[in-house]
């Protein structure tokens, strides 16, 4: 099998996870037991399921997916990530502390715009047609906060106890972080192969269309969850 179709198989795979995990968003049954009978002080399994939980965000790691799709220099990686690690770290933590009423339904259709926007701009959407190029780093902070409220927003679903919050959620960040480093390092692997052969820009077309098609499958379903609930 040639590594074009290695590449084919690896990005149906994933959409099919995605249509998969859109009628299981959250968290499972063991998590949800475990958050909601808590009380103290549990930075371990706060981090377990924080890196869990980006492990098996699909809608998370689709946007950052797109984000370093066509970036080749680590210090380049890394500047990216770390805007987007600085906003959903922000507004986790102060989703949460705060209190802060979001409904999950729109910042996870926000979240699924940020999917689209990554794959119209990899795309070169921006310049065809609009004629210019959003401020890239900008662009990755500010959906970094929306991606941080839809972090929060799930916690925010469990009346936990409040001993130990900050401690707890200090974890849970910690451990999306150590998810995210684990899923990133994954990605770059399969893509700095990838650009080793010469189907990499042909077929970069076709991955980042498939990005926009699963952005706006995850901005479907959560439209029609906000209407219906």
């Amino acid at each position: 099998m040639n590594f074009k179709k290695i590449i084919t198989l690896a990005v149906l795979f994933i959409l099919c996870g995605v249509s998969n995990q859109l009628f299981a968003h959250g968290v499972d049954g063991d998590t949800q037991t475990f958050l909601t009978g808590n009380n103290g002080v549990a930075f371990g399994p706060f981090l377990y399921i924080g890196a869990k939980h980006m492990l098996t965000g699909y809608d998370h790691l689709l946007f950052l997916v797109g984000v370093i799709f066509f970036l080749y220099k680590p210090k380049e990686v890394l500047l990216y990530v770390s805007f987007f690690t600085i906003g959903h770290s922000i507004t986790l933590l102060l989703g949460v502390m705060c209190n802060i009423a979001i409904n999950a339904y729109l910042i996870d259709a926000i979240i699924a715009l940020s999917i689209v926007y990554k794959g119209f701009d990899n795309l070169g959407g921006f310049q065809r047609f609009f004629g210019k190029q959003p401020n890239t780093k900008a662009a990755v902070l500010i959906f970094g906060l929306f991606h941080g409220f839809g972090l929060a927003s799930k916690l925010q679903d469990f009346n936990f106890g409040k001993e130990g919050l900050f401690t707890n959620l200090l974890g849970f960040n910690i451990g999306v972080e150590i998810g995210q480093f684990i899923a990133l390092a994954l990605v770059l692997t399969l893509i700095t192969v990838w650009r080793k052969y010469p189907s990499f820009m042909k077929f970069s077309t076709f991955t980042n269309t498939m990005l926009m098609a699963a952005g706006f499958l995850l901005l479907g379903f959560q439209l029609t969850g906000y209407f219906t609930s």
